[in-house]
């Protein structure tokens, strides 16, 4: 990874996942993340709004969190995991300080390690348990403005974010808040 750019130098595409590979290496000696890298590639979304980034990979029959997949089992698979791919959204790097990104990156090796190993991954107990041991969130903090706010009419309490019309933003008067049973406001 020689002449990889300083965190304050990414300029494009190809320097964010350098870099962020790089990180993610240290990550996997420094905290013990058993992540194999020659089975994840590396992609750069500018189309994403409301996830900082993601592990794309094989939806796996029979695939649970806490049980390890039988990879030998899988045609075309030689016992190794199939690859996945992390995709990094530019939006929310440019708009994180470098901790929240690599709190971000540490969120996804979970996800990485959690696949690899089970076949599968969620945001489950074991998640939010490993996530405390690698001091990152269950859930990336919001880097754009949703199109969408819908707060509780009695005590002001967030109920959702949309970043598009749906049906909970179009027929909001059906529903009610969890906090209070309120009705929702649309702003």
């Amino acid at each position: 990874m020689a002449g990889v750019v300083s965190y304050e130098g990414i300029v494009s595409d190809a320097d964010l996942v350098a870099w962020s590979q790089k990180y993610c290496r240290g990550v996997r000696r420094e905290w013990g993340v058993s992540v194999r890298f020659d089975l994840v590639d590396w992609e750069v979304s500018h189309r994403a709004k409301r996830r900082a980034a993601a592990v794309k990979r094989p939806k796996l029959i029979a695939a649970t969190v806490g049980e390890r997949y039988d990879w030998d089992s899988l045609e075309g698979s030689d016992g190794r995991p199939l690859p996945c791919t992390v995709s990094l959204t530019w939006d929310a790097f440019s708009a994180f300080e470098r901790d929240a990104w690599e709190a971000t990156l540490r969120h996804e090796l979970i996800h990485v390690e959690q696949y690899q190993r089970d076949g599968t991954t969620d945001h489950g107990q074991a998640f939010r348990e490993r996530a405390e041991t690698l001091d990152t969130d269950v859930h990336c903090p919001a880097f754009t403005e949703p199109k969408h706010v819908l707060t509780c009419e009695a005590c002001g309490g967030l109920v959702a974010r949309r970043y598009q019309d749906c049906k909970l933003v179009e027929q909001h008067e059906q529903y009610r808040s969890d906090c209070c049973g309120a009705a929702l406001d649309l702003g």
